[in-house]
């Protein structure tokens, strides 16, 4: 059996993997969703120092403490940032890590700088301009693909700014990352931001999937997520 670690993205927190869970541990499989420093439950945390390389330690810790091996690591969306400093650190605490609508990044790459043209430049006026200079305002749910009024009442109360420097430090890569095996798995039916990512994965050799549904699968589409990710897991 596996141990899952499911990492969150942007705003979100540790919650958010709630309907996913119970099928992975039905499965057998230990589950951790940890919720990043300065997120949801641990928003008292927050301020503008806290940025990618806190992250990386967040998730480097867990997997320290509960000396955790064989980890599959799941990182959503911003978290891919995250998910690739950590197996740079510690690949040999990981099995694989899959990228779920996820950043893919090299050495020197800011998750800002990933992002399409147009929706970067909507992230940088926000931060300049509700944001304070330091924070990226909640995204609009419609844009994210969640459409279903339930899911929007749901995710909405518990969803927090997210610390703009997490965007803007660059990923240090020495190369170790490289020894852990990569998936990708895009989520195709919303504005598809990540579909030039799911084709630099393909083209670095990464096994692609997809899900038809919006970017937060791990809501609108948990079933059909946990599946694959049982399915990758036992690849």
């Amino acid at each position: 059996m596996s141990t899952f670690v499911l990492v969150h993205g942007a705003w979100h927190g540790g919650w958010v993997w709630q309907r996913v869970v119970p099928a992975l541990r039905a499965a057998g499989h230990e589950v951790y969703t940890p919720t990043l420093t300065g997120l949801s439950g641990r928003a008292h945390l927050l301020n503008p120092q806290v940025g990618l390389s806190t992250h990386v330690q967040d998730i480097v810790g867990l997997l320290e403490t509960h000396d955790a091996r064989d980890v599959v690591l799941v990182g959503h969306s911003y978290a891919g940032q995250v998910i690739t400093g950590v197996a740079d650190r510690v690949p040999e605490r990981l099995a694989k890590r899959i990228h779920l609508d996820a950043f893919v990044g090299h050495d020197g790459d800011a998750a800002i700088d990933l992002l399409p043209t147009t929706v970067a430049d909507h992230y940088r006026q926000s931060v300049a301009g509700p944001g304070y200079g330091w924070l990226i305002p909640v995204r609009s749910l419609e844009k994210l693909g969640v459409t279903d009024k339930a899911d929007v009442d749901w995710l909405t109360p518990r969803l927090t700014p997210h610390p703009w420097l997490t965007y803007t430090e660059p990923l240090r890569l020495t190369g170790q990352e490289e020894q852990v095996p990569a998936v990708f798995i895009e989520c195709v039916e919303w504005m598809r931001v990540f579909t030039p990512q799911a084709e630099k994965a393909a083209a670095r050799g990464w096994s692609t999937h997809e899900i038809a549904t919006g970017h937060e699968a791990m809501v609108t589409a948990p079933g059909e997520l946990a599946a694959v990710l049982l399915d990758v897991a036992a690849a």
